[in-house]
Order: C-alpha cells, then sequence, then structure tokens
C-alpha cells in the first residue's frame, strides 16, 4: 500500500507539473523546494529495490524539474 500510495503521489506531482519548468512559473518556489528535497535523493540514491526510482525515471518532467533545479542551484555539480 505504501509503494502504491508514493507511486500515485509520484504521478499526481507529475500531472501538476505539466510541460511546466517549475510548479509556478519561470521560477522555483518554495513548493519545488520541497518537491526537489523528496526527489533528488530517491533519483539520484542506489537503492537495494528500485521500483519507485523507475517510476519517478519514467516521469520525464519530474526528472527534468530535479536538473534545472540541480543546475540552478548546485551548477558546480553539473546537474548529474
Amino acid at each position: 500500500q505504501l509503494y502504491r500510495d508514493a507511486r500515485e503521489c509520484l504521478t499526481l506531482l507529475s500531472q501538476r507539473l505539466g510541460s511546466q519548468k517549475f510548479f509556478f512559473g519561470d521560477s522555483p518556489a518554495s513548493l519545488d523546494a520541497l518537491v526537489f528535497s523528496r526527489l533528488a535523493p530517491l533519483l539520484k540514491a542506489k537503492l537495494p529495490n528500485g521500483k519507485l526510482q523507475q517510476h519517478l525515471k519514467s516521469l520525464q518532467n519530474l526528472c527534468n524539474h530535479c536538473a534545472a533545479i540541480l543546475s540552478l542551484y548546485f551548477p558546480w555539480d553539473g546537474g548529474e
């Protein structure tokens, strides 16, 4: 159940973001920071069970959202 809820949450975030770069326009807001703080570790960590990570990687707009924040606020990391 927890996995299904997390998967649904990611899907809903993806739908809300749509084709926008950030959730509320052209620059990041506090929601973008909150979402990034939860998604970036999930996206980057090596996990023993990667089912949720694979679902996140299939949501390209959320991956792009994380990359945009990484390149904006952590340019030395190269967004990788």
